[in-house]
């Protein structure tokens, strides 16, 4: 696709950008993150690229993300094989996620939330549809297989469990969306405390005072 802006693409690791420090103004990140291995490190090096006063906005996959797949392949694997192992990609919970970016040294922060549900004939097109898109699980300890057995039961616990009443299953994907600014002098900054010369409380007034006006 031919654009009037000049493009050139780069294969990167999150972790390791090749970009020298306050290269840019604004970095964007599109549902890509929960695949990082230290996001920590990954926001701080999206932050050291960023010029002072640039922005990164993003989104990624939350950690209530396909629960009602997570939740299903447990118990089918304990009832079945006496224990379980992961079978779904690990996610970030929201609460670490403003703290990460603060500690990253982003400011003036802002964190959303979002779920989208997709339903599904059943488990087995769920998770045929996880592998078209390439979601399938990254843990590195996770089973090779899962046993005919289990996986039967897995669809059977997930119908009994969430399903609809028109036989289909839902499928919940979590998104976080963040925006988060390097610091620059420009920026405004939140006052000291104690410096404030209109209470709270006087708020409670201020209807009183407009009726009054209109009388």
């Amino acid at each position: 696709m031919e654009t009037e802006i000049a493009t050139v693409s780069v294969v990167a690791d999150e972790e390791f950008l090749p970009f020298k420090e306050d290269t840019f103004d604004l970095v964007v990140s599109s549902l890509s993150l929960h695949w990082v291995n230290d996001l920590p490190r990954a926001f701080r090096e999206i932050h050291q690229v960023l010029k002072p006063d640039g922005v990164f906005i993003g989104a990624m996959f939350g950690g209530d993300t396909l629960y009602e797949l997570r939740c299903s392949l447990q118990l089918a694997e304990l009832e079945r094989e006496g224990g379980f192992s992961p079978h779904v990609s690990p996610f970030t919970a929201v609460s670490d996620l403003g703290h990460l970016l603060s500690r990253a040294g982003f400011n003036t922060l802002t964190v959303d939330t979002d779920e989208i549900q997709v339903n599904y004939p059943g488990l087995f097109e769920v998770m045929e549809d996880l592998q078209g898109m390439g979601e399938s699980n990254c843990s590195w300890n996770r089973k090779p297989l899962l046993h005919r057995e289990t996986i039967l039961a897995a669809a059977a616990i997930y119908q009994e469990m969430y399903g609809n009443s028109d036989g289909s299953v839902p499928a919940t994907f979590q998104i976080y969306y963040m925006i988060g600014w390097k610091f620059h002098e420009s920026q405004a900054r939140p006052a000291q405390r104690g410096s404030a010369t209109v209470s709270l409380g006087d708020l409670a007034k201020i209807n009183g005072l407009l009726s009054r006006r209109k009388k």
